[in-house]
């Protein structure tokens, strides 16, 4: 069975729909580890709860040591790699991951973005399309599952969906349907991606 090692920031609720594909077999694939930067992040109870492996691993200290970034990366990637990892997925994590980390790991990281292809890349991607709906540049937004690698939110897209704006909705009206969204493209992505690498290997 294939290993999984899902890294988050927050709530995890995209973390809970791999744990339920994984424990239905709708997803043949193990959940060895969850890796967090937030100590307080929810998804890590979820973990938890389901069994899994958690590591807290914040950033904050190697800032206030005034040590490099690449050191926070490498000392992250010897960490991740001792779970044995077929595949990466960040679920929610709000860092960005250099090429200290990422060459540790080729073509095994992958990350669930709410936008579609080419469109708000990077922090507070649906708040963004909802103002560009309310001026009237967009009528869609979607989420997509690509490939990481340096440039953010720039890899090779595994799968895409489709989401509509309506003029009668919220803003948070327009995120919990993008989050539904989430929830069922991250299973299907994380599927495609393990078979993308079965392929390969």
């Amino acid at each position: 069975m294939k290993r999984l090692v899902v890294m988050i920031s927050g709530s995890g609720t995209n973390l809970q729909a791999l744990i339920d594909a994984c424990q239905i077999g709708a997803l043949d694939a193990q959940i060895v580890g969850v890796f967090s930067n937030r100590a307080d992040a929810y998804g890590l109870q979820r973990a938890g709860e389901a069994g899994i492996s958690t590591v807290t691993f914040p950033l904050a200290p190697y800032k206030r040591a005034g040590r490099p970034r690449s050191d926070y990366d490498h000392d992250l990637a010897r960490l991740v790699a001792a779970f044995e990892p077929d595949l990466i997925v960040l679920a929610g994590w709000m860092l960005i991951l250099s090429p200290v980390f990422l060459y540790q790991f080729p073509h095994r990281v992958i990350n669930l973005h709410p936008a579609l292809p080419g469109q708000f890349p990077g922090t507070d991607a649906i708040a963004r399309a909802y103002a560009a709906f309310q001026r009237g540049e967009i009528d869609h937004t979607g989420v997509m599952v690509h490939w990481v690698i340096p440039e953010v939110d720039a890899g090779a897209v595994i799968a895409s969906a489709l989401v509509e704006i309506t003029p009668q909705e919220s803003l948070d009206d327009l995120a919990g349907r993008i989050h539904d969204t989430e929830h069922r493209l991250i299973v299907e992505a994380t599927a495609q991606a393990l078979q993308l690498r079965g392929e390969q290997a």
